[in-house]
């Protein structure tokens, strides 16, 4: 798969954007858009699987053991930090039971034993779930024959949707599963049908989209009407496909920092919240300004992620990479 720098500049913003939520939180204001990065992550995850597969056309077993390579040791890194802080008291509003930690090392929903909300130990983890349920689906569908993987994942997604707004569960595990989160990974999977097969709008509607997507992200950041998938996806698959497009005529410009960026999104992602919560404990002591609090809550979470990114997710990937061609 050819580096699409568009899909780097939104990975990069999403993250910035869930950076920046969780800092307004902590600095006593309000950046609720900042929370639709995870959207934008889940359309680009869907769209990003889909070419792989196409691309590279992985077995199975082989397409979940590079996810599971990807995502699993970073996150388990994080999860034992958080564990360990827990343990030695550094959270004191934070409750552990061994359940819940095994939950959460093994990606399955379950409810804290803190304040009863479906996440795990480290909270931003819980997105890591969904995305672990899509890649078992995922690896389901490859098993099938190319032009039917597309229709048998929506068969699946939709039903199980549809069962979730029919019966309306309330265990972790289900509620989870049958959320509509789940068809923002299938509108990723369409566009990147659409993308294989050269089926982009041209420039000026491209632009037009990406106009109209992020007037959107807009509006429902200052109205908070909205603030669901069925509205959160459709605009997040709005400026992929806007920003493929402009890639696709020649029109996205390279700028390396917000390639990196997008590069190291994931550390930022599973890294950020700690640097924050330092950050607003350390703004409550020395009486700084909300302001002051959000823009040094940002740089330092930001900086901690891509600390994370060089120093552990890097080279966990180049380790795992010299072992499997060692095999």
């Amino acid at each position: 798969m050819n580096r699409l720098f568009g899909v780097q500049y939104l990975r990069a913003i999403a993250a910035l954007g869930v950076v920046a939520f969780h800092a307004a939180e902590r600095a006593g204001g309000h950046f609720v858009i900042g929370a639709a990065g995870v959207d934008v992550f889940f359309v680009v995850s869907g769209f990003i699987m889909w070419v792989i597969a196409e691309v590279r056309h992985p077995s199975p077993a082989a397409f979940l053991r590079d996810r599971v390579e990807r995502i699993a040791p970073a996150y388990w890194f994080a999860t034992g930090v958080m564990v360990a802080g827990g343990l030695a008291g550094l959270f004191p509003n934070m409750r552990l039971t061994a359940l819940h930690v095994f939950g959460s090392l093994a990606f399955l929903p379950h409810r804290s034993p803190g304040d009863g909300q479906i996440w795990p130990v480290l909270v931003q983890g819980w997105t890591l779930n969904y995305e672990m349920f899509f890649y078992a689906l995922f690896a389901l569908v490859l098993a099938l024959a190319a032009d039917r993987r597309l229709p048998v994942l929506a068969c699946l997604f939709a039903s199980l949707v549809a069962i979730g707004l029919v019966f309306q569960p309330q265990g972790a595990l289900l509620k989870t599963y049958t959320s509509p989160l789940l068809l923002e990974f299938l509108m990723g999977c369409c566009i990147g049908r659409l993308w294989l097969e050269g089926r982009m709008p041209p420039a000026a509607a491209a632009g037009a989209l990406v106009f109209a997507a992020v007037a959107g992200f807009a509006i429902v950041g200052i109205t908070y009407a909205g603030f669901n998938a069925f509205v959160l996806g459709p605009l997040a698959g709005a400026v992929l496909i806007g920003v493929l497009a402009l890639e696709k005529h020649g029109l996205m410009p390279r700028w390396a920092m917000a390639g990196y960026l997008g590069d190291a999104s994931y550390s930022i992602y599973l890294w950020h919240t700690m640097a924050i919560s330092v950050v607003a404990k350390l703004g409550g002591l020395l009486s700084w300004s909300p302001a002051l609090v959000f823009g040094v809550a940002v740089i330092c979470g930001t900086a901690v992620g891509l600390a994370a990114y060089e120093f552990l997710e890097k080279p966990i990937a180049g380790f795992l990479k010299l072992r499997r061609i060692a095999a």
